[in-house]
């Protein structure tokens, strides 16, 4: 199942391959006490979750030292594939469901990243500043933009601006509305041959 990240990912550390490696096993032992993954998908994992997430770095290549905000991260997607992909980056991960948060901890602290750090706490109550947010479909953008929008620092070093980048599928144009005009689109099957990504996309929104 790894095999489906080394495809895309080839250049991968040893301790990237040993981390990637033992999430199934991580979500597959918390999954059974508490339910962050349907049950269908936990076979998927890598393909569904694992990928779909890493589809982010298909667009942004972070540079050593961004901080980044995972807004309704459920069980830690798309943060923690993202956090073992970008060592030196430091990653906040938050959901207002406390049990969802001790599973991203416990893998974190599992797969010993010391870049993740696990929030029960509302997007709207965050106090710290940002390069980018980083989230995957938890509402329709407006609504997430509402969240998040006053949350970024000043400072830009990454090859893009500062700015937001949304893991959607299907057709966006009605529910971006006004700010439909001045998201960027990437189509995650040009990327990924998987059928699962016909459809998927990742929005770019500079802040």
């Amino acid at each position: 199942m790894l095999s489906i990240i080394t495809k895309y990912f080839p250049d991968l550390t040893p301790t990237q391959l040993s981390q990637f490696g033992q999430l199934y096993d991580l979500y597959t032992l918390w999954n059974n006490q508490i339910n962050v993954i349907s049950r269908k998908d936990i076979d998927l994992l890598y393909e569904r979750h694992v990928l779909h997430s890493l589809g982010i770095a298909k667009v942004m290549q972070f540079k050593p030292g961004t901080k980044i905000l995972d807004v309704g991260t459920g069980g830690g997607f798309p943060g923690i594939p993202l956090a073992i992909l970008f060592p030196e980056c430091d990653f906040l991960l938050v959901d207002s469901i406390g049990k969802k948060i001790k599973v991203v901890n416990e893998v974190a602290i599992g797969l010993g990243l010391t870049n993740v750090k696990g929030k029960h706490i509302r997007a709207e109550e965050i106090k710290e500043k940002f390069h980018f947010v980083v989230s995957r479909a938890v509402t329709e953008f407006p609504v997430f933009y509402s969240w998040v929008k006053d949350k970024f620092l000043r400072e830009n070093f990454n090859d893009l601006p500062n700015g937001i980048l949304y893991l959607k599928g299907g057709d966006l144009q009605e529910e971006f509305g006004k700010f439909y005009a001045h998201a960027k689109f990437y189509d995650l099957k040009d990327y990924f041959t998987e059928e699962f990504f016909e459809t998927k996309k990742v929005v770019y929104y500079k802040m």
